[in-house]
């Protein structure tokens, strides 16, 4: 296709929810080795009660859910844009889970003190640590997969040029942050993930669906240098870089 066909293909493409099926034969990435949801599944079969925050669609959860040897008896989750709220509703549904919408992204979370037995989140937009620990019970667990700092920074610098680095001093800084709102028993894993793109539509719908990678972007605005990745793709077969992913566990003592 012509630059001007994939640029035109990749906005066309819905961007509602967490299902990447789309990319599929167009864009690949691979998984972190611990295994985010087999993990939850395995913890789910535990606990009584369980919060997802910024659930997404429901998809990832529900899966989850799917998955778990025991459901819990309260299943509940938040979520902070109306079309992911309404597919997310729906996936989770079957679980007997309620979804609730918050307009504001540091809003407290709408839930008592000690409530849940279980925290989680997959690719949380900013996560609120504090929150989570005044929600968790004593003995809960807390289990939240980052996007880590410096994430598809050879994606985001192709097009924005070089960006602030501390990627060395991030775990540190998210080890202090997770023990400073009163959780014990932190561990984090960290992964470097390979990310394919191969064809310049799968460029223009991520960087649509997954906003925080070019906070501004726009093609009109990075016209010049998608025309550049394109013929880079052209050239190459595809375009690559890492994302990179943080796995926290920790409990409340």
């Amino acid at each position: 296709m012509t630059f001007d066909e994939e640029i035109a293909e990749g906005l066309a493409v819905p961007t509602d929810g967490w299902d990447f099926s789309w990319f599929t034969g167009r864009a690949t990435e691979e998984r972190p080795g611990w295994g985010y949801v087999r993990l939850c599944a395995e913890r789910l079969g535990g606990v009584d009660t369980v919060l997802d925050v910024d659930t997404g669609g429901g998809e990832v959860f529900a899966e989850a859910l799917g998955r778990a040897a025991h459901v819990p008896g309260t299943v509940r989750a938040t979520e902070g844009w109306a079309p992911n709220h309404t597919l997310a509703s729906a996936a989770l549904a079957p679980f007997g889970g309620a979804v609730t919408l918050l307009d504001d992204d540091d809003a407290p979370l709408p839930f008592a003190d000690g409530t849940f037995g279980m925290v989680m989140s997959r690719h949380p937009v900013s996560f609120p640590y504090t929150e989570a620990a005044r929600v968790l019970a004593p003995g809960g667990t807390l289990l939240v997969q980052e996007v880590g700092a410096g994430s598809n920074r050879g994606l985001y610098e192709f097009l924005m040029g070089p960006q602030e680095n501390q990627d060395a001093e991030y775990l540190d800084r998210l080890r202090a942050r997770v023990s400073g709102v009163g959780l014990d028993g932190v561990l984090l894993r960290d992964a470097l993930t390979r990310v394919e793109f191969f064809d310049l539509a799968a460029v223009v719908h991520f960087l649509r669906k997954v906003l925080w990678t070019v906070p501004d972007f726009s093609v009109e605005k990075y016209h010049d240098r998608l025309r550049t990745l394109h013929d880079h793709i052209a050239e190459h077969g595809s375009f690559i870089c890492h994302s990179r992913r943080t796995l926290v566990e920790a409990r409340k003592v």
